[in-house]
Order: structure tokens, then sequence, then C-alpha cells
């Protein structure tokens, strides 16, 4: 089978485990990458045998390459998108898909005009523990799901991250830095949402930072850092959801759903593996279920793997862009929801990805 052929636009820390988990998949190669910051394109480039080192122009031109991963800060997503779908290439970047609903949109009907694909992490959704979790409820152990929670809750990133800044600014947050994981997950469990509810605040308007090499620096916070919100998915059932940058600490589950015949325990999805446990309607414990997929290391990538199969096979990718603008859309909301006083409607709807076949 003949290889899609990938450039990576943005050399940063995430990278490294695109480059390193290319040589698991079949479906493409990285043959070029660029960076605003030449030496480190060239040091990846070093390190990972990638003779193609390029300014971001360049790797757009080349005719080479049919699909390009963007690494970039979210602010610039929006930007290198559309440049690449301009060059006539397909584009899957990290997330979020953009920073506003207005540029998310600009970059599906350009793709949409040019018959290109747009694909989005996260893709952790598609590792054997969430795939696990589907085929569960695709089985009918757990019946027909009624409501779920999601709990994502820390005290920030200053204290850890060497440069910290970014996730007190529009675009961050902890519903922009982790929403992402936990919306794609109850989406590709459960399908769509159909109405969005939530309160939103900024606790501490300002925080010092206690990590290296900044120590001591001040952050202006300007995007919430405590959203409580309610879903309503049009399939009838209803999650709570807690995305928190001001909580010490707590005891509270990722993501359980709770069905007509049971409750399940669906894993960190921030991770690929597990573990996964069921309880149904007559059982007195809680069964570990054995994972039924596989992928359940770090597999960060497989999102790109499953997107260049698509090219290939010519169908629509598992983590594509309208699943993507969906989340967009729906984070959005809860902030809209808490400033109107009222439920937030989406704009947008997707496909609930198909799970991923046991062979």
């Amino acid at each position: 089978m003949e290889k899609v052929k990938v450039g990576i636009v943005g050399c940063g820390n995430i990278s490294e485990v695109y480059f390193k988990n290319a040589k698991m998949f079949d479906s493409f190669d990285i043959i070029a990458c660029a960076d605003l910051d030449s030496n480190l394109a060239k040091q990846r480039g070093e390190v990972f045998e990638i003779n193609k080192v390029y300014t971001t122009e360049e790797l757009l031109a080349d005719k080479e390459i049919d699909l390009v991963i963007n690494l970039t800060t979210p602010r610039a997503h929006a930007k290198i998108d559309l440049a690449t779908l301009e060059a006539g290439k397909h584009v899957y970047g990290e997330k979020p898909l953009a920073v506003t609903r207005e540029e998310g949109k600009i970059i599906l009907e350009t793709a949409k005009a040019k018959g290109l694909l747009v694909g989005s992490a996260p893709d952790t959704f598609l590792g054997g523990g969430i795939q696990t979790c589907r085929k569960l409820i695709d089985d009918g152990w757990i019946g027909d799901p009624i409501s779920a929670t999601a709990f994502m809750m820390n005290r920030g990133h200053e204290n850890w991250h060497p440069n910290p800044s970014f996730y007190y600014q529009e675009g961050g947050g902890p519903m922009f830095d982790m929403g992402p994981y936990y919306l794609t997950a109850l989406i590709s469990l459960m399908g769509p949402i159909k109405r969005v509810t939530g309160s939103t605040k900024v606790t501490f308007p300002e925080r010092t930072i206690t990590s290296k090499p900044k120590y001591g620096g001040k952050i202006q916070v300007n995007t919430p850092t405590q959203i409580n919100g309610v879903l309503d998915f049009e399939s009838g059932a209803i999650a709570s959801i807690i995305t928190s940058f001001d909580t010490w600490h707590h005891h509270l589950p990722n993501i359980e759903i709770y069905g007509t015949k049971g409750s399940l325990v669906v894993p960190d999805p921030n991770t690929f593996g597990g573990p996964v446990f069921v309880r149904r309607h007559n059982q007195s414990d809680w069964s570990e279920i054995p994972l039924t997929h596989g992928f359940t290391d770090n597999s960060r990538g497989i999102g790109v793997a499953d997107m260049a199969q698509a090219i290939i096979e010519g169908r629509k990718p598992r983590a594509n862009g309208y699943l993507a603008f969906h989340v967009l859309d729906v984070m959005h909301g809860f902030q809209d929801a808490s400033d109107t006083n009222k439920h937030y409607k989406p704009i947008s709807t997707c496909e609930q990805p198909t799970p991923i076949p046991l062979s």
C-alpha cells in the first residue's frame, strides 16, 4: 500500500511523540518538518531522520506532501490550517480546532470547497480504553445511557509548567485545555449534543508562577478557570461536567456513564488505555473488563493514521473536523450560557464516530 506523505508544522514538545509514533502505523510517513525556530526544526530532523527541514512556506509548497500535521499554538491553528488547505493539502491539527467558532467554520467551509479533509486531535478516543467502553455500550452491557459525569479538576499549571501564561488567556483555561478530551470521549460514546448549560468564573484574577524559569512572574487571568456545565445529548442522555484550575484536591472519577441496566467507569480520556469497570444492575460489585482493542499505550498519532487511511479509502476520518468543530462550539456554549443566563443550543452537530473494528 502506498503511504500518505506527511509534513509537520510546529516542532515543539508535542511533536516528539508524533515523530516517534509514526513508525507504529502503516498508512503514512513523515517526510518533512518546519518551525518558526529553524534550529528546533533541524534538531527534530536530525533526531528522527527527516531529510526535508523547511520553512512553513517551503513545506506547504512541496508537492510531494499530501497531509500536514499542524502542531502550532492554538492561536495559530486557523492560520496554518487555512494556508495548508489553500496549498491543496489535507490538514490534521492539535486541539482545539480553532480559538473561535468563526475560524472553525471558515476552516470547514474551505476544506469542503476544495474537496479536502480536516482532522483534529484529540485521538485518545481511538485507543483501547475508550473503544472498549464503546463496544460495551453498543453491546448493551449497561442498557441505554441515561446520564454521565465528567470531572477534570486541578490547581492549574503555574506551579509546574515552564511557560504557563497561555493557559490563562483566550483559548486556554481548563475547558479549552482539557475539555476536548472529555467532550470528544462523551460524543464518541453517546453521540452529539443538542443543548448546553453552564456557569463559569475567574476565581483568582492574578496568579504567581512558582515553576522555573519564570518563578515569581505574575499572570493576569483572562479566561474562566472554573466551568460547571450540563449537557443534553440528542440521544436523550444528560451529563454533568466540571473543568477547573481552581481545585487543590478531589476524589471524583474522570468519566462515568449510567445506563438502564448498569454503570460504566470510563478511563482517563487523556490516555489511550484502561482501566474499564462495569457493574450491571444485578451485580454486587464492579468488574474490571479486559480491553478489547489495541493501542493502549501512548498512541498519539492514531488519528493521523486513521485520517491517512481515510484518504486512501475515500471515507471520512473518525477524528474529523466536524467532530472537532462540534466540540469547539460546545466549549464556547458553556460561557455563552453563563453570560446570557439561558441554555445554549449548538449551531453544529456531527456524526457519532464509527467504532474501530475488533480486527
